[in-house]
């Protein structure tokens, strides 16, 4: 097993008042060498924006682009026509493809919202853009692990990518395993809330662990605890 850790004070930060952005790899005025991807995890953003504001419209080619609200709603719009409001437990999904432009503010003025942002790597390049939304109730995942973006679930959202995420919500002294859907594969993880023990690494809130070489990896909540499993390919096209 090989691991990469990434404590959550070293990531890269910018704050512009109306957006509070963390970045876990190299992302606008933030570059690190070391911090560039992870196979086919491209970016990992943990953003806080104020009521009422939000990103302009803007374009984006050939990348999977997540959205996780952790907290708050989230307004989408984009090019293809759609009029979106993701809120927590929802899971969006666009795939650029061969170009789409859209923007992304929070829906309330009076609170913030808070989502993580993912990119990911496709595929296949060129594909017509492509958006998908569903919602994962965190009651359903108590104490369980729960699909949520895959390429071959249809329970979950479809991503252009052999690329799996799983969420967790556990109470304190439960243990699960995760085993990947294919052991070239490396997982991601991002703790959301909490402290967790994977495979012997100990890990606090907003820390990330990159492992690789591993078949399985065994999960223990050191708190009350969510957690985000990204299991992406290592090799990129």
């Amino acid at each position: 097993m090989k691991t990469i850790l990434h404590k959550a004070n070293t990531r890269g930060h910018a704050n512009h008042g109306w957006l509070n952005s963390y970045h876990t790899f190299s992302f606008a005025g933030y570059y690190n060498p070391e911090r560039m991807h992870f196979g086919a995890l491209r970016v990992l953003n943990d953003d806080t924006v104020a009521g009422g504001m939000g990103f302009g419209k803007h374009p984006h080619d050939n990348m999977e682009i997540v959205s996780i609200p952790l907290s708050g709603d989230l307004e989408h719009n984009d090019t293809t026509g759609r009029h979106e409001i993701i809120k927590q437990g929802d899971v969006q999904i666009m795939s650029a493809g061969s170009g789409i432009a859209h923007s992304e503010k929070n829906a309330n003025h009076s609170k913030e919202v808070k989502f993580l942002q993912i990119w990911i790597l496709p595929k296949e390049k060129n594909i017509a853009p492509r958006y998908e939304q569903k919602s994962f109730p965190i009651a359903t995942r108590k104490n369980i692990l729960q699909t949520v973006l895959a390429p071959d679930n249809a329970e979950a959202v479809w991503i252009n990518q052999n690329a799996w995420f799983t969420l967790g919500n556990f109470e304190v002294a439960q243990n699960t395993s995760y085993t990947l859907h294919n052991p070239q594969s490396g997982v991601y993880v991002f703790v959301i809330k909490g402290n967790i023990t994977v495979n012997g690494v100990a890990l606090e809130e907003r820390d990330g662990l990159g492992i690789t070489e591993s078949d399985v990896l065994n999960i223990t909540a050191d708190t009350d605890t969510e957690f985000l499993l990204m299991e992406v390919p290592m090799q990129l096209n």
